[in-house]
């Protein structure tokens, strides 16, 4: 198992919204996670920085941030764009976190 974290960026003012999109995850979305790899996936937010702090458990190299080519990603990628910072692909900006250290 390995654990991926990574941080993005809410646009002010959309906390609300952002909560609940994440609330109705489309089932197809989150179905391709799961057939993925991801099996553990947490999203917190800071508010003072508007910060998106993403963790999660994946089986195998990849994670939700490498499906990027699938169409549903895109679409999900599209719907969130108008409350997140963005790429011009609209993938969420996104920066990768090294881990530093883990207690079992």
């Amino acid at each position: 198992m390995k654990r991926q974290a990574f941080k993005m960026f809410l646009k002010p003012g959309f906390e609300a919204e952002y909560e609940k999109r994440h609330n109705a995850i489309w089932p197809e979305l989150k179905q391709l996670l799961k057939d993925n790899g991801v099996c553990d996936y947490s999203i917190f937010w800071d508010k003072e920085t508007n910060i998106l702090f993403a963790v999660q458990k994946t089986i195998g190299d990849g994670g939700s941030q490498d499906l990027g080519t699938t169409e549903i990603v895109q679409k999900w990628w599209a719907y969130m764009a108008d409350i997140m910072e963005t790429n011009p692909d609209n993938s969420p900006v996104s920066i990768p976190l090294p881990e530093v250290f883990y207690m079992e």
